[in-house]
């Protein structure tokens, strides 16, 4: 899996691509979600357009991050969940949790 960060604002865009899997797809999320909160930037983007594949690390990465956002002030909003990760976080009702956009004008507008 591969990550890149935009800051636009206040807020850092991470743009995901590939598998976000136990053992390196979950580590990729964790560093840069912990390297940009230790660099004072909690409000945190995911762009998931380019994910094709979450299992069940990458959705328990997913939660860490978000209360890891939480205990700093900050928060963490997805974008573009595809199909599969889509019905991923449908299947596990995390779409109640996470606050989720088709838009990436109307996520920063919401930070």
């Amino acid at each position: 899996m591969k990550a890149s960060v935009r800051n636009i604002g206040h807020v850092s865009v991470v743009d995901l691509s590939g598998k976000i899997t136990i053992g390196e797809g979950d580590v990729v999320l964790r560093n840069t979600v912990q390297g940009l909160l230790d660099s004072g930037r909690p409000n945190i983007l995911l762009n998931l357009e380019k994910v094709s594949y979450m299992d069940s690390a990458g959705l328990g990465e997913l939660v860490a991050c978000y209360k890891r956002t939480k205990e700093k002030k900050g928060n963490v909003k997805l974008l573009n969940p595809s199909g599969k990760v889509y019905d991923l976080l449908s299947l596990t009702k995390l779409e109640e949790v996470f606050e989720t956009f088709k838009d990436e004008k109307e996520a920063l507008v919401s930070y």
